[in-house]
């Protein structure tokens, strides 16, 4: 890992700092990079217009005893690599070539918007049950790195 790398997820998990999930523990964020440039950011929150679960009280996954890494459909929050995207797409800002990363592993669904948006690069420092995600990178040429230095959350 390089310095851009450092500097990159530490950017992650001060994006991160915005989520507005419920869960504790669960407050991811992402940061996508094309020649060390900062093109958007995203973490996991509710919809525009839409209430998260911050501001309802309660999760409704955990209500609901949903596994983490299972049903990602049942959330009323986007997830920060979805996010990330998004805003590329809502900003007309080119993310083809470019690098993400995030404080954890993506899941199969956020792997396959990564995959057709054309990322090249994942770099996440904490693990994601979804071992499909990880063949989804490996088939279609996505460098999955996880992250080894320890980064600064404060």
């Amino acid at each position: 890992m390089e310095k851009w790398d450092i500097r990159f997820m530490k950017m992650a998990y001060l994006i991160a700092e915005w989520s507005s999930c419920y869960m504790e523990g669960r407050s991811i964020g992402a940061v996508i990079v094309k020649d060390k440039r900062i093109m958007t950011t995203g973490y996991n929150g509710a919809p525009q217009g839409l209430m998260t679960c911050r501001e309802r009280g309660e999760c409704l996954r955990r209500n609901m005893d949903i596994p983490s890494g299972t049903r990602a459909e049942v959330c009323y929050a986007i997830h920060a690599e979805q996010n990330a995207i998004l805003q590329a797409a809502k900003l007309g800002i080119a993310i083809d070539g470019a690098t993400l990363y995030c404080t954890h592993q993506p899941c199969s669904v956020c792997a396959k918007m990564i995959v057709n948006v054309g990322i090249r690069r994942v770099v996440y420092e904490q693990g994601y049950p979804d071992a499909f995600s990880v063949e989804i990178f490996a088939e279609a040429g996505v460098v999955l790195e996880r992250f080894s230095q320890a980064v600064d959350k404060e």
